[in-house]
């Protein structure tokens, strides 16, 4: 007789889009398998064709966990490398009621697993996620989680600031419930970033909660470079012009800021340099800001990280504006042209 399931610790399904990881990924499922949570869990790893071990690494991690009965690792293909593809692709090889994204770099706090599903069943939210809490594992690293959890760096979004629990237009990663991921047909595989942005949008059009909850906290390892942490900022900066046209609705002064602050500083050094030395204000300016800025991000930490704040500040602000700036419309065209409309319920009117 098969035994009746535990309503109050649903089974879990984390799903993890990896690519390029061995730095991270065993620490990253190590803190998956050892949640406090009494519930049956799988990792179902989405291997994108990496250039390190990782798929060594992921190799391991289910031989390890091959005998347990409710603690296993498993892996599907990505052969694309892209993202929403390998969501989708965990999502259709795993099985539980619940489903939690994690990325090959993220570290779940002890009880995040058991905390989102309390949250899920008192909100009746379809999907909950927290805050994103960067760490450094080395001076440059510590720069650039400081960066990342300052007002100055990112604005004030609540994800990587904090602040109060409640409805939200999109979330951190997430924790969902498979209804409302199989409802709307998973990931928008042509979002190749934002694509949490649209999933969530669509649930939320549907009629789904999205609920934000600084009891969540996931620990993110920053990226590693200048030159890393650039490109990342400047497809930030790409696709969030891509949402932005695709739906218009979306785009605030916040978003606006850094695209700004690159044509200002850039018009200050033409005009510095052919016209009058009082165009170098501008960016003599923001110089001035960032570093003024970095002064309270830095507290406590070591005195070469806290020098380097000023840099990843502008290389997150720089980034992000060019790639916005740049952002091409036939990418937003595409995008546009694949837009899936929300999907209601049976039940829904």
């Amino acid at each position: 007789m098969n035994a009746k399931p535990d309503v109050r610790h649903p089974a879990v399904s984390v799903i993890m889009p990896v690519l390029d990881e061995e730095r991270h990924l065993r620490g990253a499922v190590q803190a998956i398998l050892a949640q406090e949570y009494a519930g049956e869990l799988e990792v179902v790893i989405a291997l994108g064709p990496s250039k390190d071990r990782t798929d060594e690494i992921a190799a391991q991690l289910v031989a390890e966990t091959a005998s347990s009965e409710n603690k296993r690792v498993h892996t599907v293909p990505n052969p694309t490398g892209r993202t929403p593809a390998a969501l989708n692709a965990a999502i259709k090889a795993s099985r539980h009621p619940i489903v939690v994204r994690v990325d090959g770099h993220g570290m779940l706090s002890p009880n995040y697993i058991a905390t989102a599903v309390r949250l899920l069943e008192e909100t009746g939210a379809m999907n909950v996620g927290g805050i994103m809490h960067a760490e450094g594992e080395n001076a440059w690293e510590d720069a650039v989680a400081a960066a990342m959890t300052s007002k100055i760096g990112v604005g004030n979004a609540a994800f990587h600031t904090g602040g109060e629990a409640g409805p939200a237009d999109t979330v951190y990663l997430g924790v969902f419930r498979r209804e409302a991921l199989e409802q709307q047909g998973g990931y928008n595989e042509e979002f190749i970033r934002a694509q949490d942005w649209e999933l969530n949008f669509r649930i939320r059009e549907a009629g789904g909660l999205i609920w934000f909850s600084p009891e969540l906290r996931v620990s993110y390892r920053p990226r590693p470079s200048v030159k890393a942490l650039a490109k990342q900022y400047k497809d930030y900066g790409r696709w969030r012009h891509v949402v932005a046209r695709y739906h218009e609705g979306s785009i605030n002064l916040r978003y606006l800021a850094p695209p700004t602050a690159v044509c200002a500083i850039a018009a200050g050094i033409v005009v510095g340099a052919l016209v009058t030395p009082f165009g170098f204000l501008v960016p003599g300016g923001y110089l001035a800001a960032i570093v003024a800025g970095s002064l309270p991000a830095g507290k406590g930490l070591s005195l070469k990280a806290r020098l380097q704040i000023p840099v990843a500040l502008a290389t997150m602000h720089m980034s992000w504006g060019y790639g916005f700036l740049t952002s091409p419309k036939a990418l937003a065209k595409r995008v546009i042209a694949s837009r899936r409309p929300a999907v209601l319920s049976s039940t829904g009117s």
